[in-house]
């Protein structure tokens, strides 16, 4: 990572390059130290901002989980059959994650280490049976197939969801909307009773 010189820095920007290096380095392979020459600052300069990398941390992975517990709010995710609605919340969370990508990459590379890491794996683990909750609903309706079990499916699609932080980049031709109607497609078209 090259080194930036900013006259000024806001707590946003310091928030970008402290989320790039933690992806980059990992939470626990990141110092204060590390931050500053990333940022291109003094470590006391940061310190006007935040108390500590661990703030940072929970600044960047609350950025991700808003963003995707927002989607469980959304008109789209509350009204209408089970199915549509999980359809709905899977297309957004793919959405969300395209557009929040070093956020959400962050979130689901935390292990647990630290207090701020054990409240985000608990949030994760919320809005993830908030979402299998949703396929059980619309297995109950009878709108998904018998013959698949609803707990392989949800570590399924959540599996494939998750894995576009490894290897999706945005590129011309594959915007988020794309991505989001593949996976849809790809998860639903073999999940749905026949319509």
């Amino acid at each position: 990572m090259t080194t930036a010189k900013r006259d000024t820095y806001t707590p946003e920007t310091l928030l970008s390059v402290a989320v790039q290096v933690f992806n980059e380095r990992g939470y626990d392979g990141t110092s204060m130290e590390h931050l500053s020459k990333a940022a291109g600052i003094s470590k006391s300069s940061i310190y006007h901002h935040v108390t500590g990398k661990e703030e940072l941390l929970r600044r960047a992975v609350s950025r991700a989980l808003d963003g995707l517990f927002s989607v469980l709010e959304e008109p789209g995710a509350v009204r209408g059959r089970a199915v549509e609605r999980v359809e709905y919340v899977t297309r957004r969370t793919v959405e969300v994650l395209v557009g929040e990508l070093p956020y959400v990459t962050l979130l689901l590379r935390v292990r647990g280490n630290t207090r701020t890491e054990r409240w985000a794996l608990e949030r994760r683990r919320e809005f993830d049976h908030q979402v299998a909750d949703l396929l059980k609903a619309a297995a109950a309706d009878g709108d998904l197939r018998a013959d698949v079990d609803i707990r392989l499916a949800t570590r399924l699609l959540f599996g494939m969801v998750n894995s576009l932080v490894e290897w999706y980049r945005p590129h011309p031709g594959t915007g988020p909307e794309q991505l989001a109607d593949a996976v849809v497609h790809m998860a639903f078209d073999g999940l749905r009773t026949a319509r």
